[in-house]
């Protein structure tokens, strides 16, 4: 019977000790001050560079990654020739996918045109004359980086034209300051043989990373880029991102590829114990499935290089 009385003692005395301790720290303003910044220092500092891990090297043209803390904070944890103008490929439709969002109404349905369905693929799987809403075509250009699904979007909605929509995406890219994006279509594909020699799109990891911050405002974005598989009307689609299920903590992820460009990607993932969020590029990677392994190199290379604890 004396036992609850004595542990309700003891919880009253450590209360207590705990009252009269703040109390004196709260009459030295400096001494509390100084522990709150200490605090705050030490959270800043996170994560602390491992300077016993060599630094990392990749045989991509141009990498990134960035952190972006949990209190809106940044910090670049890796760069390499972070502001070299290169060809981007299907990375360009997380423009596209932008211009949608901020432009389109996404319950409106579109008719797949001819032209849309003859865009060169290996996969595609629109039908001519098929009925599809804005929001589902999201999910084949984002998860198979479909060409038929980045025409149609850019020629097919009412009142919107080829010119128009690239227009678009070229003044988003300056409202948010990209002032080393370009785009000459909504795909990323490269000029054809026949075609006449426009131009490509390009853009630097440093942009692409600024792209990214603003479409984590999107979250039908990231919940499309995180899906392996989705079949809502038929065909199958499968996400071109290989590291789903791989790497743990990813948020989303995009790739692209074109001879031109060689491998790109762009991995959106959760930082260690829970700090943040990473947001990684990669461009120029040797080949297609190239941009996999510099991608894997590259977060495993974070999670050992820095202390996170």
């Amino acid at each position: 019977m004396s036992l609850p009385f004595w542990w309700g003692v003891n919880l009253l005395e450590k209360n207590l000790k705990d009252v009269f301790y703040w109390q004196e720290i709260s009459k030295n303003t400096q001494i509390f001050t100084a522990q709150i910044n200490l605090q705050e220092h030490i959270e800043n500092l996170r994560p602390l560079r491992d300077r016993s891990v060599p630094d990392l090297e990749i045989i991509a043209k141009s990498g990134l990654s960035v952190l972006i803390k949990n209190d809106g904070e940044e910090k670049i944890l890796f760069e390499k020739d972070d502001d070299q103008k290169l060809p981007i490929a299907s990375l360009s439709k997380l423009m596209t996918a932008l211009v949608v969002f901020d432009n389109y109404d996404l319950s409106k349905e579109i008719k797949i045109s001819k032209e849309a369905v003859a865009q060169e693929e290996d996969f595609g799987k629109l039908e001519t004359g098929r009925v599809y809403a804005v929001n589902y075509l999201l999910y084949p250009l984002l998860m198979e980086s479909s060409n038929d699904a980045a025409f149609s979007l850019a020629n097919d909605y009412d009142g919107m034209t080829f010119e128009k929509f690239v227009e678009l995406m070229n003044s988003t890219a300056q409202k948010l300051g990209l002032n080393n994006t370009y785009f000459i279509n909504p795909s990323g594909l490269d000029p054809k043989e026949n075609e006449p020699q426009t131009g490509i799109n390009y853009s630097t990891v440093r942009d692409l990373a600024e792209l990214t911050k603003e479409l984590l405002k999107k979250p039908l974005i990231w919940e499309i880029l995180s899906t392996p598989k989705y079949s809502l009307y038929g065909p199958e689609l499968t996400n071109t991102n290989e590291l789903l299920g791989e790497i743990p903590g990813i948020i989303g992820g995009k790739t692209g590829y074109t001879d031109t460009a060689g491998g790109c990607m762009v991995l959106v993932t959760k930082a260690p114990e829970d700090r943040g969020i990473l947001v990684n590029v990669i461009l120029g990677s040797d080949g297609g499935n190239g941009r996999f392994g510099e991608m894997k190199k590259l977060v495993n290379w974070l999670n050992t290089a820095y202390k996170w604890q």
